[in-house]
């Protein structure tokens, strides 16, 4: 069964590849909102941006993308190190799954009360690893980085195209 599965991973790599990156491209908005919002609060005294309504709505639900986004860039990985790519895929698997730490250790309203004084819902944390918890999600950037350079390598080597001339052929 997982021979099949990778079979067909590879036949469709690109298409595969490009799913994960756009899910994780849309955590660029998030860590924009990070930057600009809470750390820019706690370092400056005022936020850039002050996101109200619509906006954070949409800002959450980009941050829940977070987890479809680490299990398909997981894949990308695990298939790395199927093909020889050992260390790599360790070292990004590592930074990449260092997103769990954030998501479920201290939460992004833990890092917006310590920093921004509001305090809604008291902690026992130290304040300190609110910078931890901020490191962690800034960890994705090299993950996003490298997973661009393997699409765009994959388009330029033609690899794994084969689904995706399928499904260009049944539109015909």
């Amino acid at each position: 069964m997982l021979s099949g599965f990778w079979k067909w991973y590879e036949r469709n790599y690109v298409l595969n590849v490009s799913v994960a990156l756009g899910l994780f491209l849309l955590q660029l908005g998030h860590l924009t909102w990070l930057g600009g919002d809470v750390i820019a609060t706690r370092l400056l005294g005022e936020g850039i941006f002050d996101l109200q309504g619509i906006w954070q709505i949409i800002i959450i639900l980009i941050d829940y993308t977070e987890i479809p986004a680490i299990l398909t860039i997981s894949l990308v990985y695990i298939d790395a190190w199927r093909r020889g790519e050992k260390w790599h895929a360790v070292v990004m698997l590592a930074l990449l799954h260092s997103q769990w730490l954030h998501m479920f250790w201290i939460t992004d309203e833990f890092v917006v009360d310590t920093f921004t004084g509001a305090h809604t819902h008291e902690t026992v944390l130290p304040a300190w690893l609110a910078w931890v918890a901020i490191l962690i999600d800034y960890l994705e950037l090299p993950v996003i980085l490298d997973t661009a350079r393997r699409l765009f390598l994959a388009v330029k080597n033609k690899q794994g195209l084969v689904g995706i001339k399928e499904a260009l052929k049944e539109d015909e």
